[in-house]
């Protein structure tokens, strides 16, 4: 049996749990099993195709199931899956001002402007977005070889291509 670690997060969805045993020969099943048990976790983990959503991390003692076989990962008796949603968002209720950029900013950011991948929406986008994520121990050990500079541009790309308002929550 594995051990999966439920995100608090998502611990409402699971009857307040922190962790389950189940049964499975991959993470796909072990998966398929949790989803079975507890439904509700389902929207949050799946998109409608059936596929993890992008945002869900799913880790087997450690290590990203997306750098071995994905879902079709084998687990032997006593592996632990971790799953990890990036998580992100802003305060509801509370209207924000509108976005503007200074002429500072128009300077600096010129280059940005005139990508047709960014634009002046794109900007906006960047200068309102407020991203935070949840990350394990055991990426915080590998984030060495990241520096800051690719973590936050990977999190200005997540910002651009979401189809999301970036302050919005929910997700």
């Amino acid at each position: 049996m594995a051990k999966i670690l439920i995100p608090t997060p998502l611990r409402q969805y699971a009857d307040k749990k922190d962790s389950v045993h189940l049964a499975g020969a991959t993470v796909g099943e072990v998966l398929t099993s949790l989803t079975s048990q507890y439904a509700d976790l389902r929207r949050h983990l799946y998109n409608d195709q059936g596929k993890l959503r992008s945002f869900v991390n799913v880790y087997v003692n450690d290590e990203d199931i997306r750098y071995l076989s994905k879902e079709a990962t084998p687990l032997t008796d006593g592996d632990t899956v971790s799953i990890v949603p990036s998580i992100a968002g802003g305060s509801a209720g509370v209207a924000a001002p509108p976005v503007t950029l200074s002429k500072d900013e128009i300077l600096r950011y010129s280059r940005h402007l005139i990508m047709p991948e960014v634009g002046m929406e794109g900007q906006l986008k960047l200068k309102a977005a407020k991203v935070a994520s949840s990350v394990r121990a055991a990426w915080a050990r590998r984030s060495a070889c990241i520096s800051p500079p690719q973590v936050l541009a990977a999190s200005a790309w997540w910002i651009l291509t979401s189809s999301i308002s970036p302050i919005s929550s929910g997700r």
